[in-house]
């Protein structure tokens, strides 16, 4: 029988791929529905992201009266593993597989990981709030391991699949499908932190466990939907190359400015991260908003670092230096902290949830800058290494900042509770304020770090030179 088809004008398939989001990203190779499966590690890792930093961390100080140093310190232990993650890619390149497959190992020793640190968090949090006795100790050290467990899952998972993808993709195609997963990344991170605040909103211990426990279950079953059948088996690979990460880690040290770039990394992460354990408390402590609200704190903080991005893409694609975009990103921040110090005196939630929607922009801006810069390296045989370095150096300042911001903002707020600090400052505003302050402090200090990368020419690789697009922004 004969096939019916209509036929599609040429106008018209060019103009859908330039309106469908990555629609030119798919290839013979890579089909778009094989990307798409692919691309939901990263889901994961919002998902993942969203529950630890935008929703446990409310909650654990707030409902279940879990001190805030505590709780900063345990959100803080998924970085541990942050400074492996340049490790973690090299050893996959050379994985001797008896199967004859590099990634597929990792990706599901990170699934494994991820599953049984959400399984067992939630009895852990429980104890954890009882507070008394051998329960607290026993609850300290389940919540710790289970945060261990989530850590290492999302950096093993979250290397082993993006250097999967690149494998997959072809030469041409490969900048769209990293584009393709970072988008993917932020959505999850947007919509699960919407999803749990509407499940948490009417809170109780029960609820709690039934939403961590789903979001262990999604984990596995969205990591094996996506790994399924995407990597070709192929012959087994011999012995890794003897001291090979070790030395091309030094030359890697002996590039120009090299360390002066990582230390700027290093600094503009920890100062955007201080307040990523407050800031869902202080909205509830101080302006009163309840779980659902709060929650939502990190869909705006995602929504501002896309907007970011796209904003990066234009003025990149004019010629302004990647170090320029970094700096105009920290003076974007220090408006924001200063919109939401000036949201407790003035009462205005709508002012606090601007300035966290800033911070997210500033950090966003922030963070292209310093990828560009990255980039500029990619001229040397090490390029795929300082990318590595880059995002190995920005998760672990991430994870010590919020760590020293709940810290502090704990220590002040027993000496202004205390009246040590004075009448005036005997608030809980003050503990709070004394971070977002100190973050403002540290911004000046990263804007003068910036100033002598910006005597350096900059030679862009060709995919950067023709202009920044979602697909020059790694994971």
């Amino acid at each position: 029988m004969k096939k019916w088809s209509v036929p599609v004008p040429r106008w018209v398939s060019a103009y859908s791929t330039r309106v469908m989001p990555f629609a030119d990203a798919a290839s013979p190779g890579l089909p778009l529905p094989r990307l798409l499966r692919l691309s939901l590690f990263q889901a994961v890792i919002g998902m993942a992201t969203a529950l630890l930093v935008g929703t446990l961390n409310r909650v654990m100080i707030v409902e279940l009266g879990v001190a805030a140093w505590w709780v900063a310190l345990a959100v803080a232990l998924p970085m541990v593993f942050a400074p492996m993650r340049a490790l973690i890619g090299y050893r996959s390149d050379t994985h001797p597989s008896a199967l004859g497959l590099r990634r597929i190992p990792y990706l599901w020793l990170g699934s494994l990981l991820l599953f049984g640190g959400l399984a067992i968090l939630p009895f852990a949090l429980l104890l954890l709030s009882e507070g008394e006795g051998s329960s607290l100790w026993i609850g300290q050290i389940g919540a710790c391991l289970a945060f261990l467990l989530v850590g290492a899952g999302m950096q093993v998972t979250q290397t082993a699949g993006m250097a999967l993808a690149n494998d997959l993709a072809s030469p041409e195609k490969r900048p769209r499908v990293v584009a393709l997963l970072y988008t993917m990344l932020l959505l999850g991170m947007m919509v699960s932190s919407g999803i749990y605040g509407q499940l948490l909103s009417d809170f109780s211990s029960v609820r709690l466990i039934q939403v961590i426990q789903g979001s262990a279950v999604c984990v596995l079953a969205l990591n094996l939907t996506a790994l399924w059948k995407q990597e070709a088996r192929q012959a087994k690979r011999g012995a890794r190359e003897a001291g090979g990460f070790g030395r091309h880690w030094q030359e890697l040290m002996q590039e120009p400015l090299m360390r002066r770039f990582l230390w700027t990394v290093a600094l503009g992460s920890f100062a955007f991260s201080m307040q990523d354990i407050v800031l869902e408390p202080y909205g509830a402590q101080v302006l009163g908003l309840d779980v659902g609200h709060t929650s939502g704190l990190t869909a705006l903080s995602a929504g501002g670092a896309l907007i970011a991005f796209f904003c990066a893409a234009q003025w990149l694609g004019r010629g302004l230096h990647a170090c320029r975009l970094a700096s105009l990103g920290v003076l974007m921040g220090v408006a924001a902290f200063i919109a939401v110090i000036f949201s407790a005196p003035l009462e205005a939630p709508n002012l606090f949830r601007l300035g966290a929607a800033g911070v997210g922009f500033g950090g966003g801006l922030f963070a292209v800058g310093m990828l560009v810069t990255a980039m500029s390296y990619s001229h040397t045989h090490a390029g795929g290494l300082v990318l590595g370095a880059w995002g190995a150096v920005q998760a672990t300042a991430a994870g010590l900042g919020m760590a020293a911001g709940a810290a502090l903002r704990d220590g002040v707020d027993v000496l202004a509770r205390n009246g040590w600090l004075g009448e005036v400052l005997q608030s809980p505003v003050t503990g709070y304020s004394f971070v977002y302050h100190l973050e403002m402090y540290l911004l000046f200090v990263v804007l003068v770090a910036l100033g002598p990368m910006l005597r350096r020419p900059f030679e862009m690789s060709q995919t950067a030179g023709q202009g920044l697009g979602l697909a020059e922004f790694p994971s």
